[in-house]
């Protein structure tokens, strides 16, 4: 029963024999989840069989492990909640004793893959009782950095948080290192509060700080077109949006911001700045200044106190001039977890099952564009990553930016085409290929060879449902057995605005609502569906955020017996539902609803309606909810 015991605490682990000692779970509790584990063919932590059995579940592990951190060790801490195997925390021992003896443990996990640094923050924070915060530039009392000198923060790796009222914090990358708490009081004073913060993040704030402080500035006014576009562009990246409208009308031009997936107006300019506003930004990503009659497109890499963004550009001639959107693609730093991006229990253990943990295949992750595909692929492959496997991209751009892994941004420019790309990437010996997106038949012949020659291959695709990624293929002369043979499985997904939690009320459902949706009240029994009034704290809307929804195909016998027959998109969808468990986005969608996490008017607006939905009662048991 491997990572059950360790050299102290008992036989369970230190965890279990807490949980034990706590009463908060029984002795045969404890002895039926360790026969359960004993007979796993995959060695299973007996703290993730205790949780699968319902016997425990994160609340009671956080407490009991904050009752007693200072017994606990981070490494045993870590392969007891199955985030690290045993034989990874021996080979990071051997490490630390053959050639890392300045670095600390979590340091050498860390330096060389065995866990990403933004888990062992959260494990460190859990274990020690101390708050996790983000360390931005936002997040930095720059009063209090300002009378030190940045040196001394970059050797203590410590950061002056700022907060609304009148405590210190200050976060700390080893929160147990008393050399640079001392260092931190004498600066501070001596009643601080710790936190703890990711060192790769001090370090950047520590750059971006020493760059403001070396004068760089960026010009912002609302007289002159330079300080027009740079403000707008601020603007947008303080509020979180993904797009930029610059619309001309009749009698003025007009901007709007795309914010969750929606446009709202945010500001007006008189008509006579429209030509010199459109040359600044023609200048700014290289396109023609003196063409005005054929549409243009470009690229703004937009520095700024925080950092860097990266601006798509595309330019379309109208009948009122010149409309220009700005794509904002920042590179994300924090990865979401498979297991918080939204999916149903349920369908979340199959997907792992039958397709992230799969050693071969293809994986399609479908949606339309701003969908939440690449955050979903990142989140696999960041799940899977280790030591012993070679992962590499093909992007369009590199949205996430991962250690330990070969990422390569597609530049037609220069002819760095994903074509050429990918005839490269098979000769680097990749254990997994990641393609940013399947857009022509020779990516798609790519994906399919590279699978049957032993790779795992993730990419995207921009299809309405699970169901049309296959048929897509099929419409790109894709032989049906290739598919057939090396999809494993098909993800479709939306990305639904939130309810937001400070004014949400009940509501009933209408029956316009259930004549669209295809319902009666009977099917929708037992649900809980609200809607947010608007309030300060979500700007009036009623929505604060967005939750993933998805439809998760899994190839079995059946589906890939019906592609091989070439059976229509209904034929196949029918037979999936029926045999093999597919939930589809709008049922998906209406259980996320029914628990008043999202809007019936969400689900209108957002989800396509292929089949209506099965009662509200079956669509829970199958999801696990």
């Amino acid at each position: 029963m491997e990572g059950m015991k360790t050299d102290r605490s008992g036989n369970y682990g230190e965890i279990v024999s807490l949980l034990l000692a706590s009463k908060k779970i029984t002795k045969k509790q404890v002895e039926y989840g360790a026969r359960v584990c004993s007979k796993l063919a995959t060695p299973t932590p007996l703290l993730n069989v205790l949780k699968d059995l319902e016997y425990v579940n994160d609340e009671m592990v956080r407490e009991v492990m904050q009752g007693a951190s200072s017994s606990l060790r981070i490494g045993e801490l870590l392969v007891e909640l199955g985030h690290l195997a045993a034989d990874e925390l021996e080979a990071a021992f051997n490490i630390k004793k053959e050639k890392e003896k300045d670095l600390k443990l979590g340091e050498v996990l860390i330096k060389y893959n065995f866990i990403d640094e933004s888990l062992f923050n959260r494990i460190l924070s859990l274990q020690l009782g101390y708050p996790l915060v983000e360390v931005t530039l936002s997040s930095v009392d720059k009063e209090r950095i300002k009378k030190i000198p940045l040196r001394l923060a970059d050797e203590h790796d410590f950061m002056p948080i700022h907060t609304d009222d009148s405590t210190q914090l200050v976060a700390f990358s080893d929160p147990l290192d008393e050399q640079s708490i001392n260092v931190a009081k004498k600066c501070f004073g001596p009643n601080i509060h710790i936190v703890i913060g990711g060192k790769s993040a001090m370090r950047e704030t520590l750059a971006l700080l020493a760059a403001q402080r070396s004068g760089k500035k960026i010009d912002v006014d609302t007289k002159t077109v330079v300080g027009i576009v740079n403000s707008v562009v601020l603007e947008a990246l303080r509020a979180n949006v993904s797009d930029i409208h610059f619309e001309p009308l009749t009698d003025r031009l007009q901007v709007r911001f795309r914010e969750d997936g929606v446009l709202h107006h945010f500001r007006d300019y008189p008509r006579d700045i429209q030509a010199a506003l459109i040359s600044r930004i023609k200048i700014l990503c290289d396109a023609d200044i003196a063409e005005r009659r054929r549409h243009q497109g470009g690229r703004i890499l937009f520095d700024y106190e925080e950092g860097k963004v990266d601006i798509r550009v595309s330019i379309y001639v109208t009948v009122h001039g010149e409309k220009i959107v700005f794509r904002l693609l920042k590179q994300k730093k924090e990865l979401m977890d498979i297991h918080s991006i939204g999916m149903s229990s349920k369908m979340l253990k199959r997907f792992m099952e039958d397709a992230v943990y799969q050693p071969s295949g293809v994986l399609l992750v479908t949606g339309p564009t701003g969908s939440g595909k690449t955050s979903t692929i990142y989140s696999c492959i960041h799940h899977i990553k280790n030591p012993q496997i070679s992962i590499i991209t093909a992007e369009e751009p590199v949205e996430y930016v991962l250690d330990g892994i070969a990422q390569c941004s597609i530049d037609p420019q220069i002819n760095l085409t994903f074509e050429e790309t990918l005839r490269h990437i098979v000769r680097q010996d990749p254990d997994v290929i990641v393609i940013g997106e399947i857009r022509d038949r020779a990516s798609a012949e790519m994906a399919v060879q590279s699978a049957l020659t032993g790779h795992k291959v993730l990419s995207t695709f921009h299809t309405e449902d699970s169901i049309g990624g296959l048929i897509r293929l099929l419409n790109m002369d894709i032989a049906p057995f290739l598919i057939s043979s090396t999809v494993v499985s098909v993800l479709a997904q939306r990305l639904l605005r939130r309810i937001c939690p400070h004014c949400a009320v009940e509501v009933a459902v209408t029956p316009q609502q259930l004549q669209r949706l295809g319902c009666t009240a009977g099917d929708l029994r037992g649900a809980v569906f609200k809607k947010g009034r608007g309030c300060s704290q979500c700007k009036q809307t009623g929505y604060s955020g967005r939750i993933g929804v998805f439809e998760l195909l899994v190839l079995d016998g059946l589906v890939r017996d019906a592609i091989l027959g070439q059976r229509t998109s209904y034929e196949i969808r029918t037979i999936s539902i029926e045999h093999s468990g597919l939930v589809t986005l709008l049922e998906d969608g209406l259980v996320k609803a029914a628990a008043g996490i999202t809007s019936i008017d969400e689900l209108l607006r957002c989800l396509p309606k292929l089949n209506p939905p099965r009662p509200l009662v079956e669509l829970q048991r199958l999801s696990g909810e």
